[in-house]
């Protein structure tokens, strides 16, 4: 399937397409709330400005995906990879990045207010001003993650892997 299909498909209101191939596709600015794609192919692809809330994107691989100002709200981002992708000031609040692989992703400016993000790797992940208030951060590797300008006000985090060594934090009243 290509992207043209895709998008003919939901404009009819269809919205099941799992284990769908679309390396490199150009999605930019759809609306694509309320999808699946449990377990798809979308790595490379461009969908900066996309409206993807409440999408199933569950194993999903979405390495080096521009998702730059992307609506991700009450996403399923469970087991995803978004390894290297870009996702600046992306709207993440509330999605669920369980397990999630977000090795070296630019999160400038991300919201993840109220994310969970147990036993994810952002190790490496540019995290600068951020908004993690009120994430679950239980178990999240951050080694190497650039922090400036985080906020991270309640977030729950609880032998979070930090440069290298384990930490034990009930919570973070700022940072």
């Amino acid at each position: 399937m290509n992207a043209f299909e895709l998008l003919s498909r939901v404009a009819a209101h269809q919205s099941d397409f799992p284990r769908t191939r679309l390396h490199d596709a150009c999605l930019q600015g759809t609306n694509l709330s309320r999808i699946n794609l449990r377990q798809s192919d979308l790595s490379g692809s461009e969908l900066s400005g996309s409206d993807m809330s409440g999408a199933c994107l569950q194993e999903a691989n979405m390495t080096n995906a521009c998702l730059n100002d992307v609506n991700l709200v009450g996403a399923n981002l469970v087991d995803i990879n978004l390894i290297g992708a870009e996702l600046i000031k992306a709207d993440l609040s509330g999605a669920d990045l369980s397990r999630g692989d977000l090795r070296c992703a630019n999160l400038t400016g991300a919201n993840l207010s109220g994310a969970n993000l147990v036993d994810a790797d952002l190790s490496g992940a540019n995290l600068t001003d951020a908004n993690l208030t009120d994430a679950n951060l239980i178990g999240t590797d951050i080694t190497g993650a650039d922090l400036s300008g985080t906020i991270m006000t309640e977030a729950f985090a609880i032998k979070v892997k930090a440069y290298g060594m384990s930490h034990r934090w009930i919570s973070w009243a700022g940072c």
